[in-house]
């Protein structure tokens, strides 16, 4: 039972558990010799039964669905492509990669939205995003020379798709993000169908994409309930715990050890989203 003399101490297990959950992709993605066509098709179909569900039980499907709008589908083609993008960088290099790469997005995110919207970062947020930019730079030269570039720019373009979706939400916060999701899921099928040849995967690896498909939908789940309980800013800070989480895992399980690189723009990464979430004025 969570301790109810705060909401708050709800809402911070509730993100740290999505984000623990968040930090799984590459684990199920390496789990399975499928490529990666067939993991985001069966992946993304499970993806949509399972939050279809959760807005059924919760009365929102035809609402959210209905007040889509322009926003919604534009939402959708970018989420869309960066989780092709996302699921088979996991294929071309290491996890370590794609998690720090992919740290920097709330950064990216928020220089977009000052160019696009006018919005002006704070000073610190600005140092921040030179920092992560200087960060993924790092990681990438580790890959120079590689197998793993073409995995590391996959990442890239992903993080730049999944920022340009976080301005979308900040500049239109109307923008239902369930609906979107389901959208972004059913636009990915069609490619994978070309590209790829799910099913012929086997019966055991579908099973495993069910799963993958209910933890993915928990976490955002997870998230979605834990962020109204608490400042936005903590919520970014908690919900990036993913980040370190998933080259810790992929040591653990797969005994993958990322280059030296990868440590040194992982923490330059980590820095500058901890810089990113910083408060502008100290309180008591």
């Amino acid at each position: 039972m969570f301790p109810m003399h705060s909401s708050h101490t709800k809402g911070l297990l509730l993100v740290a558990l999505s984000a623990l959950l968040f930090s799984t992709p590459g684990l199920f993605t390496r789990a399975v010799a499928a490529s990666g066509w067939d993991v985001i098709f069966w992946r993304g179909l499970f993806g949509i039964l399972f939050t279809g569900v959760y807005m059924i039980w919760r009365g929102s499907l035809r609402r959210e669905f209905a007040t889509l709008g322009t926003s919604g589908w534009v939402n959708a083609v970018f989420w869309a492509s960066g989780s092709i993008a996302y699921l088979q960088a996991y294929k071309l290099t290491t996890i370590a990669n794609v998690s720090l790469i992919y740290g920097s997005a709330p950064v990216i995110a928020a220089l977009l939205a000052w160019v696009w919207f006018g919005e002006r970062p704070r000073n610190i947020v600005l140092a921040a995003s030179l920092l992560a930019l200087m960060g993924v730079v790092a990681i990438g030269s580790g890959s120079s020379g590689t197998s793993h570039l073409g995995g590391d720019l996959l990442a890239l373009w992903m993080t730049i798709m999944v920022a340009i979706s976080f301005a979308l939400f900040r500049k239109f916060p109307n923008t239902p993000a369930a609906a979107t999701a389901i959208l972004a899921s059913l636009l990915a099928l069609p490619p994978c169908l070309i590209w790829g040849d799910p099913f012929s995967m086997p019966a055991n690896e579908v099973a495993l994409m069910a799963l993958f498909g209910a933890v993915f939908s928990m976490a955002s789940i997870l998230l979605a309930e834990g962020s109204k309980l608490l400042p936005a800013g903590e919520t970014a800070l908690m919900s990036n715990l993913e980040v370190p989480l998933q080259p810790v895992l992929a040591w653990a399980i797969f005994s993958e050890l990322p280059p030296q690189a990868t440590f040194i723009g992982g923490a330059l990464v980590l820095v500058a989203i901890a810089f990113s979430a910083w408060p502008q004025k100290r309180k008591s």
